[in-house]
């Protein structure tokens, strides 16, 4: 039998799954899923989760079921590509005649002192559940830093505030201007929702170094009693240990086919993929489709086209809280309500195609 192996339960091998099963799939072909929860888990909500206003059960999908499906639910220790085997944390050696690598991506701390100890963090839904427990815990008036005015530091922040009106939020960004790489109508809107709900964005900031209840900016220290860190990914370090050549963020290098050049049996889908577009659910899902493609020609020893399609996103969606959002689609910017609905309605797209 040949076994088709995922690692990692993310949005790319979700995608996978739903698109081999339960038809499309080789009769002598089984798949096994290796992932440390038995759901998969909406990463783009986890920001929800930290900040109380969405539950766990809100945030999980179920994986499909199927009996040409196995579960295997633990820590990855090692891949060994030339032995064509993934090595888990308790010993146990699990072969595969292809595999696809989606193991997603943890905080990246640019070799900040005390980043990596002090910090809490939203990569993964254990994480997130500690990040949880501290934020909604803090007394009245106590001061949460978040570090990174990306995406996920933005909707982090107010939806923080929506649930925690009485704590004084900050929000560290590098840059000298929200969302500086969109337009400044975007930025602006994102600006004065934090003026309004009395946020603090602090612009042109650099952390360098974090200490317990004391955050280093520039030369200023600023008292906290927690720090959120969302100022940057890398691939997981069993990744980043398989010595292959990689982009400035660590990401895997990729053929057009999503292939590891020299093992044409491993795809890399997902944050742990070098691709020229930033890391999103949206862009794992579109490599999901072509890499559903390959495998299936490939199965069939069917010719790969000369060129693959280019994919092409659609453009991203952001929330303020439950009722403002902003939305940056096909170079059209959306904000305000409209973009809080859509978004809304995205989510519930989601899980009522995976079930």
């Amino acid at each position: 039998m040949r076994k088709l192996v995922l690692l990692g339960g993310g949005y790319g091998n979700m995608r996978i799954l739903l698109r081999l099963l339960p038809n499309n799939l080789p009769l002598d072909t089984e798949i096994i899923l290796i992932d440390r929860t038995p759901f998969h888990s909406m990463k783009t909500e986890f920001y929800a989760l930290a900040a109380g206003t969405a539950s766990d059960h809100e945030v999980r999908v179920a994986f499909p079921e199927s009996d040409r499906l196995t579960m295997v639910h633990g820590e990855i220790e090692k891949i060994s590509m030339d032995e064509n085997c993934v090595v888990m944390e308790n010993g146990d050696c699990i072969e595969y005649d292809d595999l696809v690598i989606g193991l997603g991506c943890e905080d990246k701390y640019h070799s900040v002192p005390g980043a990596d100890e002090f910090t809490y963090s939203i990569q993964t839904i254990g994480k997130t559940r500690e990040t949880f427990k501290t934020l909604l815990g803090l007394p009245s008036g106590a001061v949460v830093g978040v570090v990174g005015a990306g995406l996920s530091g933005i909707e982090l922040a107010s939806e923080l505030r929506e649930s925690r009106q009485d704590l004084q939020i900050k929000l560290f960004d590098r840059s000298p201007r929200i969302l500086r790489d969109f337009p400044e109508r975007l930025s602006n809107f994102v600006k004065k929702w934090f003026d309004k709900n009395n946020v603090e964005v602090i612009p042109s900031s650099n952390i360098t170094k974090v200490e317990p209840n004391l955050l280093y900016n520039h030369e200023d220290t600023i008292p906290v009693d927690a720090v959120v860190w969302t100022a940057g990914i890398q691939p997981v370090k069993v990744v980043r240990e398989l010595g292959l050549e990689s982009d400035s963020s660590g990401r895997i290098v990729i053929n057009q086919y999503h292939q590891i050049p020299n093992h044409e049996n491993v795809y890399v889908v997902g944050d742990c993929a070098a691709l020229p577009m930033a890391p999103s659910a949206q862009l794992a899902e579109e490599q999901a489709e072509q890499i559903v493609k390959v495998l299936s020609a490939t199965w069939r020893n069917q010719p790969l086209p000369e060129q693959m399609p280019e994919i092409q996103l659609k453009g991203f969606l952001g929330s303020l809280g439950k009722k403002q959002g902003f939305a940056y689609l096909a170079d059209r910017t959306v904000t305000g309500r409209i973009a809080r609905l859509m978004k809304s309605g995205v989510l519930w797209m989601y899980k009522w195609h995976n079930g």
